[in-house]
């Protein structure tokens, strides 16, 4: 099929200089400019869980727009306190503790950004100067900035921007011995993803989700769960963390959050929210008006009846299908991930840096959007609202290309 790109963009050097151009979506396909249809198994990196211009969220932004769009953090609308509250009682039984209150912002990383300052304010407030640093695990991926990209022990992202903030601690995945050795008194926080979205889909093991809610408990440290990708029913459920028994002091989420708009938001129990005064920290955009109005449809359909039972039953296609493909593709290694967010090692032995980026543009030219996760495994990230049908299409387009490879 024709591939209509653009070959040259106004954007800065970090993006590809040659993109394909979308002009519009609808539920699980993207149609670019010439009206090329493609499947969605990447959903703007597991953004767009209710698919592409869901007709509830585009009315609900647009009253929205047509009263108020944006009064800054110094007031409060009626979007901005009824997702918040509404956000808080979703996420009740969710943590160590309640969560009782909600700091929006506009990205994943910005999200994380506040855990880290809010967990060294904790420290401080409750041990004194010492107790600062943060543990994140290897393969991490939590942002961009400089205090997520500190957590984020990938030299990929680190190395062009260091030397970095200090104080940033890293263990081995799943390894519940080292992360015991790892924590003495100058620990604040153990920061985990459930999933780790950039760094190769490996999943949180519930024997060291129980690791580290026993480990935390007894130090007095806090547990940050970066749900980032994983939460608002990626994995099939409202939070991964309870499919694996992780009890986090700190919750951050944001890619889902207002379907396909800028919101993040990092919840927060009494613990946390009692060593906060005016000022400390804010944000100029997070949590307006209108994206608020978003995340209340988002949070509305997730929690309808049977919504979740879907995802669970599109994870189960998936999950077949996956291991139907592992089963007859020799290049496929290993399945990862849970729900919908799932991930094929792919190995083609010392052609695997070679051959690896030419599966995702083959696959785009076959009408089919897919992503990659850390050096070798292929993503699938679909929007929510995926049917078996679907599945099965994107499957089929699939297994073709990595037969073929």
């Amino acid at each position: 099929m024709a591939e209509p790109a653009v070959q040259t963009t106004p954007f800065a050097h970090n993006y590809a200089s040659e993109m394909i151009v979308f002009d519009h979506g609808e539920g699980v396909y993207l149609y670019d400019t010439e009206g090329n249809r493609y499947l969605d198994f990447g959903a703007g990196i597991a953004v767009n869980a209710l698919g592409h211009a869901d007709a509830e969220v585009a009315e609900a932004v647009a009253d929205q727009m047509r009263k108020v769009v944006h009064v800054s953090n110094l007031y409060a609308t009626p979007p901005s306190l009824a997702f918040g509250r509404e956000l808080l009682e979703a996420a009740a039984g969710a943590g160590r503790e309640p969560f009782t209150a909600v700091q929006f912002g506009n990205s994943g990383a910005e999200a994380n950004e506040a855990a880290i300052k809010y967990a060294r304010l904790t420290g401080r407030a409750e041990h004194g100067t010492e107790r600062y640093r943060i543990i994140s695990f290897e393969n991490a991926f939590h942002g961009r900035t400089f205090g997520s990209l500190s957590a984020t022990p990938q030299p990929k992202y680190r190395e062009p921007f260091e030397p970095l903030v200090p104080g940033f601690l890293t263990v081995p995945m799943n390894d519940a011995s080292a992360l015991e050795k790892a924590v003495d008194e100058s620990i604040t926080a153990i920061m985990v993803e459930v999933i780790q979205g950039e760094g190769g889909l490996t999943l949180l093991e519930s024997s060291m989700a129980e690791a580290i809610n026993d480990i935390s408990q007894k130090h007095g440290t806090l547990v940050i769960a970066d749900e980032i990708q994983t939460g608002f029913g990626r994995t099939g459920a409202l939070f991964a963390s309870t499919g694996v028994g992780l009890t986090p002091d700190i919750i951050t989420l944001s890619k889902p959050l207002a379907g396909g708009l800028p919101l993040s938001a990092t919840l927060i129990p009494d613990r946390v929210n009692a060593k906060l005064t005016p000022g400390i920290h804010g944000t100029t955009f997070g949590g307006g008006p209108v994206t608020a109005a978003a995340g209340r449809v988002v949070l509305r359909r997730l929690n309808a009846p049977g919504f979740l039972d879907r995802v669970n039953a599109a994870a189960a296609t998936l999950d077949a299908g996956l291991r139907e493909i592992a089963s007859t593709v020799d290049c496929v290694k290993q399945l990862r991930g849970r729900g919908l967010l799932r991930g094929l090692v792919l190995d083609f032995g010392d052609q695997t840096d070679a051959l690896f980026p030419g599966i995702l543009t083959t696959a785009q030219r076959n009408g089919l959007i897919v992503l990659r996760s850390g050096r070798n495994v292929l993503r699938l990230a679909p929007p929510l609202i995926i049917s078996d049908d679907e599945i099965a299409l994107g499957l089929t387009i699939l297994k073709k290309i990595l037969e073929e490879r």
